[in-house]
């Protein structure tokens, strides 16, 4: 967050706290000159003098900085949202991601045999290429909206770790994606190698992204807890490719759990609206 902002950020959070500048001085040890510059807007504070003004605050430094790639990640997926519009905005598009992971749920029992069949089996297709190209692309998308949905529940719960990991594994679905489909119309491109790699990647991601869950337990309870586990349990499997298939068994319950997770913040979401 830039100056000035930053400074109407700050005097906005210690009036609401009903600190004056000599309250905060007594918490943070920063002068009050500079806490008065700062609020006016007059210096661009050190990272360092931040943390220590907002920790004193109650407020996270993470939750009011924001990297340039993130930003404009932000603004390709229409984060960036007026606040007064932003209750039913994130309640429509939780909706979303959750639909579209029962869609990714269901079409993922007709993909599961077609990716194991041009493993395994040195065929062409399970399906013919009229099939199978617009299977996968629809898949894509519903991943699309599924995964989004984590980067606006990241937004809302303050969890900036989840939206990294959820940037990354949003990126490398895109990326195998077209691999898988550009490995049809090139033989150079082994299909099994794909899905090793695949395999590797999205369980190291996958980890992360379990971890990240734990930490929404505070917000979600038990439920994000028992799905935190899931997804470190399964997508540990997937990075020892010999166990890939328990992995994709596993994949199944937590699937589900992500869902209901998404559910469960769309009716959070709710909730904080009709309290107002």
């Amino acid at each position: 967050m830039k100056q000035p902002a930053l400074g109407q950020h700050i005097l906005a959070l210690r009036q609401e706290k009903g600190l004056t500048q000599e309250d905060l001085v007594a918490q943070c040890n920063i002068s009050v000159r500079t806490i008065q510059r700062i609020e006016a807007g007059e210096v661009v504070p050190r990272s360092y003098t931040v943390k220590t003004i907002l920790s004193a605050l109650g407020e996270d430094f993470e939750s009011i900085t924001e990297s340039n790639v993130e930003s404009g990640l932000k603004k390709a997926f229409f984060l960036k949202i007026d606040d007064t519009k932003q209750a039913n905005f994130l309640t429509k598009h939780l909706k979303i991601a959750w639909i579209a992971g029962i869609v990714y749920f269901v079409l993922g029992f007709a993909e599961f045999p077609a990716d194991i069949a041009r493993m395994f089996e040195d065929s062409t297709l399970l399906y013919p290429n009229y099939i199978y190209i617009p299977l996968k692309l629809v898949i894509l998308a519903s991943i699309i909206l599924f995964l989004r949905g984590f980067i606006l529940t990241g937004n809302i719960l303050n969890n900036y770790l989840l939206k990294i990991v959820v940037f990354i594994m949003l990126i490398f679905n895109v990326a195998y994606y077209v691999l898988d489909l550009t490995s049809l119309f090139f033989d150079g491109l082994d299909q099994s190698v794909i899905l090793i790699a695949e395999s590797i990647s999205f369980g190291i991601v996958g980890i992360l992204m379990g971890i990240a869950m734990l930490r929404l337990q505070k917000a979600l309870g038990n439920l994000a807890t028992i799905t935190g586990i899931f997804e470190i349990v399964a997508y540990a499997c997937f990075t020892i490719v010999i166990f890939a298939a328990g992995g994709a068994i596993l994949l199944l319950p937590t699937l589900i759990l992500e869902i209901i997770i998404l559910y469960k913040v769309a009716q959070l979401v709710k909730e904080k609206q009709a309290a107002l």
